[in-house]
């Protein structure tokens, strides 16, 4: 079989599927969720051999180190994956409830209900932890999903789905409401991208590369997650025990993360205690690039070129400015953010609301770091991803930013006049 016609396969399966699982229960969502983290604890030793092939395979294409750490699984890892798919069973069923309700006056009743999505495409790299999260949120949206991973996490996805597949086959959800993409082809995303008959909506994890791509070339709607240039400004107002201690997390607690700091803003009237706020992060290893008061600090902080503003790094560096105030701070966040995470250290809320007044990203903070930009922080469970999008969802996308709604009208007889 083709390529192009093993895709229309999958999506013709996956949207007869989708005409089943709407109507699965509560109950049964979550009995598949629950055998899961069953089926993950008890072949975790399988799913840690196949990730490691894909680790092997890495070091032999020379993956960057950034890419490795996202690829890699761990004992932890997994106890983290079956912590989150608990979490999303306690989250209520955002299916079936009535958002809106109103009479008319000629006694029509009309009710708005939320609805599935009903069958989503979601294409990723090197993260085999997104193959979990995309599937149960998924199905606890009474969506289906087709998943296309990157090659680097080949074989720890296909372990992932198969256990993932087992255990809701078992607990009776429809057949084919979870499939992957078993081929490493190029050509097959192409194909998936020009399903409209079949796939509702397409969700791309990954680099900025990869979304631009996908958001080009896609004959479905996208829900983007771009690149995470992720700002904390210092303000003059701040509090600098907590600012030393956000900027730090925000920036090292994982580097490698969409909602890891890149660009660290210091208000000029309290520039003499930079160095107190930059300190820790030396001590660690990461590179500072910053403007000439910045590097005037240290002989062995660098320049910050125009480039630095725009770079999502992924890995230990921060590129650092000093900023007149919070409307320069505002104005260097508008021109080089990708609309992710910003954060504000400061014990002013006239200036925090001023922050988030004139800020156009989808999460803003205050005295917090940007890695709590994430899912599970916001008491969603898990996320398939944080939207950059302003329409249909924005921010860390859950269970009830799946779904969609219809309008039922009960009558009586009435006709139009």
């Amino acid at each position: 079989m083709s390529i192009e016609n093993n895709i229309i396969e999958l999506g013709k399966r996956a949207k007869s599927a989708s005409l089943n699982m709407k109507v699965c229960s509560s109950d049964q969502k979550n009995l598949a969720l629950t055998k899961l983290t069953k089926n993950l604890d008890k072949n975790r030793n399988k799913i840690l051999e196949a990730n490691k092939i894909d680790l092997e395979n890495g070091e032999k294409k020379s993956l960057a180190k950034p890419l490795i750490n996202r690829l890699t699984l761990t004992e932890k890892s997994i106890d983290g994956l079956i912590t989150s798919i608990e979490d999303i069973i306690e989250i209520p069923d955002p299916i079936g409830i009535t958002l809106e309700e109103w009479e008319r006056p000629n006694g029509l009743q009309f009710r708005k209900i939320s609805t599935p999505l009903g069958v989503l495409g979601v294409i990723y790299e090197s993260r085999p932890n997104v193959t979990v999260d995309a599937s149960c949120l998924s199905i606890k949206s009474g969506n289906c999903i087709i998943l296309r991973g990157g090659s680097d996490s080949f074989y720890s996805s296909k372990e992932l789905v198969n256990n993932i597949t087992n255990a809701f086959t078992e607990a009776g959800l429809p057949e084919h409401c979870v499939q992957m993409i078993n081929t490493p082809e190029r050509e097959a995303v192409d194909h998936l991208l020009s399903m409209r008959d079949y796939v509702d909506v397409i969700i791309p994890r990954g680099g900025k590369g990869l979304i631009e791509k996908i958001n080009s070339a896609s004959k479905i709607p996208v829900i983007k997650h771009l690149d995470g240039i992720c700002h904390v400004y210092v303000d003059k107002d701040a509090d600098l025990s907590i600012a030393e201690k956000v900027v730090f997390n925000s920036k090292m607690r994982r580097p490698e993360i969409c909602g890891a700091a890149e660009t660290l803003l210091i208000d000029e009237k309290i520039k003499d205690e930079a160095m107190k706020i930059l300190k820790p992060l030396k001590e660690v290893n990461c590179e500072i690039r910053g403007d000439e008061y910045i590097q005037s600090l240290d002989s062995d902080f660098k320049t910050a070129s125009e480039e630095d503003w725009s770079l999502e790094y992924l890995d230990k560096i921060l590129s650092v400015k000093i900023v007149s105030g919070v409307e320069e701070a505002v104005k260097h966040i508008n021109d080089y953010s990708s609309g992710h995470t910003e954060s504000i250290i400061t014990e002013s809320e006239k200036t925090f609301e001023k922050f988030y007044n004139k800020i156009d990203s989808a999460i803003i903070l205050k005295n917090a770091s940007t890695q709590f930009a994430d899912g599970g922080e916001f008491g969603f469970g898990a996320e398939i991803g944080i939207s950059t999008d302003k329409i249909h969802v924005r921010g860390p996308v859950g269970t009830k930013h799946l779904t969609t709604f219809k309008y039922v009208v009960n009558g009586n007889g009435q006709e139009r006049p």
